[in-house]
């Protein structure tokens, strides 16, 4: 019976710590929807960097 206590400490940390797992933000959006806005984003991402990497190529030859 010496563990109760521990086993029971335990327990509620792990509880605690999981309540956060799992939780996604919900932003009213469909799986359709939500894909489309992350594809664009990344397209918009993308982009940017291949601006940035083709910047300096640019500059180079002086």
């Amino acid at each position: 019976m010496t563990r109760g206590n521990q086993r029971e400490l335990a327990r509620s940390k792990n509880m605690k710590k999981n309540a956060d797992k799992g939780k996604r933000r919900d932003d009213g959006l469909s799986a359709a929807a939500r894909k489309q806005r992350d594809s664009e984003i990344m397209q918009q991402k993308q982009k940017a960097a291949k601006e940035k990497k083709e910047e300096p190529q640019q500059q180079q030859p002086k």
